[in-house]
């Protein structure tokens, strides 16, 4: 679901910045196709200014795997298996929003006016989830193991969003980007109001790396969903205690104590890629391991 809430929020922030051409001329779809399809280049070469074309496969392509119609359709599985340990109404949203993508009429919508019509009926749901799951889960380790899978796939998106953008101009920290470059990142965390709000100076290619690495008040932030899962992983751990658990906690506090603690004015043009690709496979690993040690039935 939360991988669902990041499509979500990336589609309708660039749907909605690709309608204004007087400013930003076409915008391609290549970027959000990347991170959210499994399409090739060529498809994408293809697509990439069809912007019904391309809500299509982001939104209902059942062969495109990460599409929003195959994440709900696995989200409403794992939730039938799991209904024990949630909520009824979390089984009962997560039904709702599967029920809506699957509507027969949905792809004939694409080509129609309804387009943003869709996108924020999706985006609702996703919001109704998230306050659902946060007013009737109880707190125990069935939320712990919610929430630690939920901050893991946001620093995953924060991170890869991040890398797609940055990648962009090169990863050159000292390039003249005016705000309207990343005007469409900073609205797909929801954090162009706080950016506004925190950031006095107009050097801004390192103002929104801070806030999305740094900022600890941003809930879309590195360092913001480390210090969750940290927390969620320790209750966890708390509860099943064995060598292999107690090792993982230590490696992810090893990984988020030098993210936390590193000195933030030595990220520059020649270290950014690096620093965002090791931290990219040092979740990743993170990851891996932990579906090892509590969820491999081998």
């Amino acid at each position: 679901m939360e991988r669902a809430d990041g499509l979500l929020r990336a589609t309708r922030t660039h749907y909605l910045m690709s309608l204004d051409n007087v400013v930003l001329g076409d915008k391609s779809w290549r970027p959000v196709l990347e991170i959210f399809t499994t399409a090739d280049q060529s498809t994408i070469k293809e697509i990439e200014y069809d912007s019904h074309a391309a809500l299509r496969m982001l939104i209902s392509d059942q062969n495109n795997h990460s599409s929003l119609k195959v994440i709900l359709t696995r989200a409403r599985e794992n939730a039938r298996g799991a209904q024990d340990h949630i909520t009824k109404e979390v089984w009962e949203e997560t039904n709702a929003m599967y029920h809506y993508i699957n509507k027969s009429t949905i792809n004939e919508r694409f080509d129609e006016r309804d387009v943003l019509q869709i996108l924020q009926q999706l985006t609702q749901h996703s919001l109704l989830f998230t306050g659902i799951a946060d007013m009737t889960m109880p707190r125990g380790l069935g939320w712990s193991f919610m929430n630690m899978g939920k901050f893991t796939e946001r620093c995953f998106e924060i991170l890869t969003f991040c890398d797609k953008h940055y990648e962009m101009i090169n990863y050159d920290l000292s390039s003249d980007k005016a705000m309207i470059h990343w005007k469409e990142l900073l609205f797909s965390l929801s954090g162009y109001e706080l950016h506004l709000k925190t950031y006095r100076t107009h050097n801004y290619n390192r103002n929104v790396l801070h806030q999305i690495t740094f900022n600890e008040d941003f809930p879309h932030s590195v360092i913001y969903t480390l210090t969750r899962i940290e927390k969620y992983l320790n209750d966890i751990v708390q509860e099943n205690q064995s060598p292999a658990n107690n090792e993982l906690l230590r490696l992810f506090r090893k990984l988020s104590s030098r993210i936390k603690y590193m000195d933030q004015t030595s990220l520059n043009s020649s270290n950014l890629k690096s620093f965002l690709d090791e931290a990219q496979n040092e979740m990743l690993q993170f990851s891996n391991q932990l579906g090892q040690n509590f969820f491999s039935y081998q």
